[in-house]
């Protein structure tokens, strides 16, 4: 990666065009100007992004060695396979960055194929996206003063991760968190996965068919993530397995309090319960008053 003048990229690799990657293509053609080829399953699609000039054409093995950095946003389980079948064909001191909502196995993978055929791997996660999935909506604009997390090889590299900012500008991404695949897992399991769990389940009760003209914004910032795609959510829960299940737990640990309290018209332990959530939100955001 030291090897790389981020002032000369001018090819860049996108794998899987949908919402995430979709979204990456779009923002570099626009904001960069920069050569962008890419790959998706679906010829529509493909033929669509090509059609609309998101993309100069396919991402093939050959165009892969030509390309400065090749972001690859596809499921965890078809990331890897995709490290492995190509890992080969990435050029040499070039930068390779998984997308992916989950970074352990994928990193340990990305990392030990990239020590072995010269690129330099890099786990990343922009926290941004939609209710709605696809390259449909994907825009340019998706990533704009969001977070991005930067899982790296080597965290005393001060030049790699100067370097890698600077490839990501084109995103225009807001501030951007280093960490290891472990601690982003163990912490996006609460933050990201729990919340569309929760979400989800929210809205299989049978009060929520009849209650139009009841609900406001309680209810919309509640539900609105129970809108996904399941089968990108479901890998992404059991990738994540060990931390899902310990954020559950908990959770439900909790709510078994409040259940409690209310089953046993229980008003002092009840307002502990409430003091206690407020007092916890209050803490987080730094807005705890001064006793």
């Amino acid at each position: 990666m030291n090897n790389l003048d981020v002032g000369k990229i001018k090819t860049v690799g996108v794998v899987g065009l949908g919402l995430i990657g979709g979204s990456v293509a779009k923002a570099y053609r626009k904001y960069s100007g920069v050569t962008v080829y890419g790959y998706d399953k679906d010829d529509v699609v493909q033929g669509y992004a090509e059609l609309e000039g998101t993309v100069s054409g396919k991402l093939t093995k050959e165009k892969l060695a030509v390309c400065d950095v090749v972001f690859i946003a596809l499921y965890p389980s078809l990331t890897i396979n995709y490290l492995k079948n190509n890992a080969e064909y990435f050029g040499k001191n070039k930068l390779v960055m998984d997308l992916c909502g989950v970074k352990s196995e994928i990193c340990s993978v990305g990392f030990e194929l990239a020590s072995k055929h010269g690129f330099v791997f890099a786990g990343g996660h922009p926290m941004a996206g939609k209710h709605l999935s696809g390259y449909k909506y994907s825009s340019a604009e998706l990533f704009k003063g969001a977070p991005m997390v930067v899982v790296p090889d080597r965290f005393d590299d001060i030049e790699l991760l100067s370097n890698i900012k600077e490839i990501l500008s084109p995103l225009q991404i807001g501030s951007v968190s280093v960490t290891d695949a472990g601690k982003h897992d163990e912490i996006i399991a609460f933050t990201s996965q729990l919340a569309h769990i929760v979400s989800n389940a929210y809205v299989k009760s049978p009060t929520a068919k009849i209650h139009k003209g009841f609900s406001a914004g309680s209810y919309k910032d509640l539900t609105r993530v129970a809108w996904l795609s399941e089968q990108m959510w479901s890998e992404l829960f059991l990738e994540n397995s060990e931390n899902v299940l310990s954020e559950l737990d908990c959770i439900i640990e909790k709510l078994t309090e409040y259940r409690d309290a209310i089953r046993n018209g229980d008003k002092t332990e009840l307002v502990r319960l409430l003091r206690e959530g407020r007092e916890a939100k209050e803490e987080i955001d730094g807005k705890a008053q001064k006793k």
